[in-house]
């Protein structure tokens, strides 16, 4: 998760192309979708914080780097349609800065991708913003028939591939639907597997298995298979790319959101935060040095940690994490005990004021603990 958006050629970080196939009668069907990130250079710099604030680099660059990034796609896969997830950014935010940078400004990401791609849009390129975390929630995922209906003229013209018994081509996909939220990973992991599954509905009626009205969820085994092979592939991209399996999972897999998903979804939220802030950037540069980019930013303190004294020479998270653990677990429990005895009302201010002191000294010293010197963006 080190590396955000596009290069200069157009080259997008966590570009996954996914193809679902069924045999089935003799026939083969296939549909193919593709996943990336936001067209343009922005950059998003670990600094401890759970949602580290974007950078938009160079946005006079944005147009050009996103023609070349479509003019590829549309090399590859015909027409375009490209579906962005991400947050639109309200009259609030606008009000108050602050506020938008503690929620990342997701919202300038996406009024920068509309303003590149609209010089460029046409019959072969279109695009769509859909604020999934404003229509669907963390719940409502059902909501994203709202999405099916404005992209289901593009996927009727477009298709898909398929193939009778003897391999004679009976159908051609002539265009691709491009997702993208932050990461492209949660909510484009659900977005691509609603789109499948209605591709494998009508590829399924097309050679003769299903009725005109049926479905998949009308064949529970079908329906349970479908379903778990969706959600393993989102923890395979997501593994490969984040460290963790995909949040919102169990909707994926159960087609709804249960408890015991929500508290997944923190467990592993958690995890990514662990690993994209300790490390994943040693694995970052290990890639860069491989490829050849390894570029040392002369912008970033080069000083060796060695050579650093007092808290700094020894400050390791954990470590803070655990005493700051430690220090709201007295607060609480000094603050049940108050009211029997006031002196534990000191104790409790204590404690908060400690376990406070030592968030404050970690972030304050956040670059001790994340970040090694920076490698510029991949060259091609």
């Amino acid at each position: 998760m080190w590396r955000r958006g596009a290069d200069p050629d157009g080259y997008v970080a966590n570009f996954v192309e996914t193809e679902q196939i069924v045999q089935m009668n003799g026939f083969t069907a296939s549909f193919v979708q593709v996943r990336g990130s936001m067209p343009f250079l922005w950059e998003q710099i670990v600094d401890l914080t759970y949602k580290p604030k974007f950078e938009i680099v160079k946005p006079e660059e944005a147009p050009r780097v996103a023609e070349r990034h479509f003019l590829d796609l549309r090399k590859k896969y015909g027409s375009v349609l490209a579906i962005d997830l991400v947050n639109t950014r309200t009259p609030f935010d606008n009000m108050l800065i602050l506020s938008l940078q503690r929620t990342g400004g997701e919202g300038r990401l996406s009024e920068k991708f509309a303003s590149a791609v609209q010089p460029i849009l046409s019959d072969d390129l279109r695009y769509i913003h859909f604020d999934f975390h404003k229509i669907c929630g963390h719940v409502h995922f059902e909501r994203l028939s709202i999405l099916y209906d404005q992209i289901a003229d593009f996927l009727d013209k477009n298709g898909y591939l398929l193939l009778n018994d003897k391999g004679e081509k009976m159908k051609e996909q002539l265009g691709v639907v491009r997702t993208n939220c932050i990461d492209c990973l949660d909510r484009t992991n659900v977005t691509q597997s609603m789109i499948g599954r209605k591709m494998l509905e009508l590829q399924l009626r097309r050679i003769g298995v299903f009725a005109a009205e049926e479905t998949i969820s009308s064949h529970t085994n079908l329906d349970e298979k479908y379903k778990i092979l969706w959600a393993n592939h989102g923890d395979d991209v997501s593994i490969q790319y984040s460290g963790t399996p995909a949040l919102k999972g169990d909707f994926v897999r159960y087609g709804k959101r249960t408890v015991q998903g929500i508290l997944n979804d923190f467990y592993n939220a958690l995890g990514r935060y662990y690993f994209n802030n300790f490390s994943d950037g040693t694995k970052q540069d290990a890639i860069d040095l491989l490829q050849g980019h390894y570029i040392v930013s002369v912008s970033r303190d080069m000083t060796p940690p060695s050579q650093k004294g007092g808290l700094e020479a020894v400050a390791h998270f954990p470590a803070a994490f655990c005493l700051v653990s430690l220090g709201l677990f007295f607060t609480i429990l000094s603050l049940s005990q108050a009211r029997y005895d006031l002196r534990h009302l000191f104790f409790s201010a204590l404690w908060a004021t400690i376990s406070i002191g030592i968030a404050a000294v970690v972030k304050a010293n956040g670059r001790i603990f994340c970040n090694r010197p920076r490698l510029h963006k991949p060259r091609r």
